[in-house]
């Protein structure tokens, strides 16, 4: 018996790669993403229930610019995904759901998490 002939799903390659399919793969990498902070900020909890040197140990990691800068990152991170959920409990009410209002909402949210990254740590340093 010959195998039946079953239609099978589009591949990446017929559809345009567009923002929100970016912005989508990002929202899952920012997710997995979270995962690498929150173990940062167990360290730092960790350094600071042993105190004294282990605290100051953690404090100087984060201090170095390497760890400015990954803990910049993990600020975006968290802004970013923060705002994708809100982008896909805006489209659970099927608001913005057609083209333009797809690549208005994924604008403002790639906007709004570097707007509130930058603000975040003007503060931080602000007020340091």
């Amino acid at each position: 018996m010959a195998p039946r002939s079953r239609p099978l799903s589009p591949h990446l390659s017929i559809y345009r790669f567009t923002l929100t399919m970016t912005m989508s793969i990002v929202h899952r990498a920012t997710g997995m993403a979270l995962y690498g902070g929150m173990l940062l900020l167990v360290l730092w909890l960790i350094g600071a229930a042993l105190g004294g040197s282990s605290f100051d140990a953690v404090n100087w990691l984060f201090g170095m610019w390497l760890g400015q800068l990954v803990l910049f990152g993990f600020t975006w991170v968290l802004f970013h995904h923060m705002l994708g959920g809100i982008r896909h409990f805006v489209w659970d009410f099927t608001r913005a759901m057609d083209p333009a209002g797809r690549e208005l909402i994924v604008r403002l949210q790639l906007a709004a998490s570097i707007l509130l990254t930058l603000a975040a740590w003007a503060l931080l340093v602000w007020f340091r």
